[in-house]
């Protein structure tokens, strides 16, 4: 049987020993996961809130989760936020950057925050503060993967799609300074 990732994978570039990602959650159990949570957020939102994803990791999880409320009857309004407090590194630098603000009007609206991992809070924390700025009535918070370990007072997200493990997650959205996003499976690198 051929191998699910036969190229190895260098987890840190300085490193001499390569890396093969270790499965964790597997495409099929990710569709669960999704189909799980868009049962869970439809009836707290309506037709006129917006989802709005935190850039660039949560497009993967974004895209599937509009998806899965479209096919229950919700079909939301959809905008992004790019903010960043890892650049390329493997923790937090302990500050957000944010690149790109909200480009739709929130006001009145509700908002629905996704996001790929919820690890630290402070993008989570940073993207609740700014739509309630731009007039979002209520702002709800979903993360796919959530981190054991959250600064102290990080706000605890709506929604929850998996709680990870401690370690270092590639693939579906998540990264290695920019790689394996792509990989359909979610993995751990360490």
């Amino acid at each position: 049987m051929a191998e699910r990732y036969p190229l190895r994978i260098m987890a840190d570039p300085s490193s001499p020993t390569p890396a093969k990602p270790e499965i964790l959650l597997s495409e099929a159990e990710i569709a669960q996961v999704v189909a799980r949570l868009a049962e869970e957020i439809a009836p707290v939102i309506d037709d006129e809130t917006v989802a709005a994803v935190l850039l660039t990791g949560g497009l993967w999880f974004a895209a599937d989760l509009t998806r899965a409320l479209s096919r229950i009857g919700r079909h939301v309004r959809f905008d992004a936020l790019w903010l960043a407090s890892y650049g390329d590194e493997k923790t937090s630098r302990g500050r957000i950057d944010t690149y790109a603000n909200f480009q739709r009007s929130l006001e009145g609206r509700k908002v629905l925050i996704l996001d790929d991992v919820f690890d630290t809070g402070l993008s989570l924390a940073e993207a609740v503060r700014i739509a309630k700025e731009k007039g979002a009535t209520e702002v709800f918070t979903c993360v796919f993967a959530r981190k054991p370990f959250p600064l102290p007072d990080a706000p605890e997200p709506n929604f929850v799609g998996w709680h990870a493990p401690n370690r270092f997650l590639v693939g579906y959205g998540l990264d290695n300074a920019g790689a394996l996003r792509g990989l359909p499976d979610i993995c751990a690198l360490d």
